[in-house]
């Protein structure tokens, strides 16, 4: 398969070993690409389900990618310790809400679901295993906000009840539906939403990438060598 690794965070991308040196060999609407091996793509699209959005239909149509695997730090809704990897089994997105209509909250018009799950979850837990890596599945929340332990927070863990909050994972695996590419994703456990010193957490977060950087590039070469079905 060829592979997209589609970062939102250049700090996230710079976590690979070597990455800082790269240079990109294209840009295109602000989203530059770089190639990590011949049958692995990586983009840095940025912060958000827009720029998220363009970056996943950019590996789809221009780079003509299988799969789409998403790394990138997470907060955590639950005790997962820091630097902890999770390979989510579905994800949704928090902040769609057409409920006055008589819709379910968080359902996403047009594909008509709330929930996208990836693309074998336990398969990727597995290939990690063999590269010496644990790591764990759950569910992960996207939407266009910060997440902080507030009322909003608390209201997304009694609804939702993921394990982990970010901002662009299910941008890309709807993306990647609607295209009929293949989505997986890794998250590293950055910081704690309930916790006591989540600001200082996040901006201290040299564990998560450190955690993350070492097995994103190992875990796309395994992928890229699977048939995809």
């Amino acid at each position: 398969m060829k592979i997209g690794l589609q970062f939102a965070m250049p700090s996230e991308f710079h976590a690979l070993p070597g990455a800082k040196e790269l240079e990109p060999f294209e840009t295109v609407s602000g989203v530059p690409f770089y190639q990590l091996a011949p049958n692995v793509t990586a983009c840095a699209s940025g912060i958000g389900k827009v720029n998220a959005a363009i970056g996943a239909e950019l590996m789809c149509q221009r780079q003509k990618v299988d799969l789409i695997l998403n790394p990138g730090v997470a907060g955590c809704m639950t005790d997962l310790p820091t630097g902890t990897l999770v390979v989510p089994a579905e994800m949704l997105q928090h902040d769609m809400d057409t409920s006055a209509i008589g819709d379910p909250v968080g359902l996403v018009s047009t594909v008509n679901q709330v929930t996208f799950p990836t693309w074998k979850p336990e398969h990727c837990v597995k290939l990690l295993e063999k590269l010496g890596v644990r790591a764990v599945t759950g569910r992960v929340a996207t939407g266009d906000w910060f997440a902080v332990g507030n009322e909003r927070a608390r209201w997304i863990r009694d609804t939702f009840s993921p394990d982990l909050i970010e901002m662009e994972g299910c941008a890309v695996a709807q993306v990647c539906l609607r295209n009929g590419v293949r989505f997986a994703a890794l998250k590293s456990v950055s910081d704690h939403l309930f916790g006591d010193n989540q600001v200082e957490e996040y901006f201290d977060f040299g564990q998560a990438l450190e955690n993350l950087g070492r097995v994103v590039l190992p875990l796309a070469l395994a992928l890229a060598e699977e048939s995809g079905d």
